[in-house]
């Protein structure tokens, strides 16, 4: 299995905020929306985990480009070759060992990199969420998020961010239990990132399988 389940962390909480969150918790939920909706493109390098009931964690890591609207591309070191890419209509998955592209919509993608492309949409957390909790950790905060929908494939999303917005870490909780931890370091908002760079072009001889619409 590959790393990624089908489909995009539990934390004990100090407290639990309904929909408005507590004003201490407002601001940073605010400096998170200030920095990423504000920002036309991005650049970050990425390592990700997976955790599933009696299986090893697995890891990979690579660099993320993102670039409004909803177009991102995973471009992997580890395991090499490895992309996942959003043209802002469809996604693409390309392992190289398998020698085959998946392509499906980016709104029926099951992929748990898909929620992230939020980082360059209309991030607006009272709309997406229904409730919070948060702790702190070295002077950064712990958010955990519940999503209004309950027909989602994860149903908990949390972020460790900094004072000022920035995110270091998405953890993202799926209905099976299963954990996908994102760690991003080395940002560079509004980083020149080509248009060119979210268009897949598969390898002579890729078998392309398209995901039922």
């Amino acid at each position: 299995m590959r790393l990624a389940p089908r489909f995009v962390f539990a934390l004990s909480a100090v407290a639990i905020y309904a929909a408005s969150a507590a004003p201490d918790l407002d601001p940073t939920l605010r400096a998170i929306e200030n920095r990423y909706n504000h920002a036309q493109s991005l650049k970050l390098d990425f390592s990700e985990s997976y955790l599933a009931s009696r299986r090893p964690t697995q890891s990979e890591s690579g660099v993320l480009y993102l670039r409004k609207p909803g177009r991102m591309r995973w471009e992997y070191t580890s395991p090499a070759g490895k992309i996942f890419l959003a043209d802002g209509k469809d996604t693409w998955l390309y392992t190289p060992d398998d020698h085959r592209a998946e392509k499906a919509s980016l709104k029926l993608s099951e992929d748990d990199r898909a929620p992230l492309a939020f980082l360059l949409g209309k991030l607006d957390f009272h709309k997406d969420f229904q409730s919070f909790e948060s702790r702190n950790e070295r002077g950064n905060s712990w958010i955990v998020a519940l999503p209004k929908s309950q027909n989602l494939p994860y149903k908990e999303v949390a972020f460790l961010a900094t004072p000022d917005g920035q995110l270091h870490k998405i953890r993202v909780t799926n209905q099976d239990q299963s954990k996908l931890e994102y760690t991003f370091t080395n940002e560079e908002l509004n980083a020149p990132v080509a248009p060119g760079l979210f268009v897949f072009h598969p390898p002579a001889g890729v078998d392309i399988v398209e995901a039922p619409k």
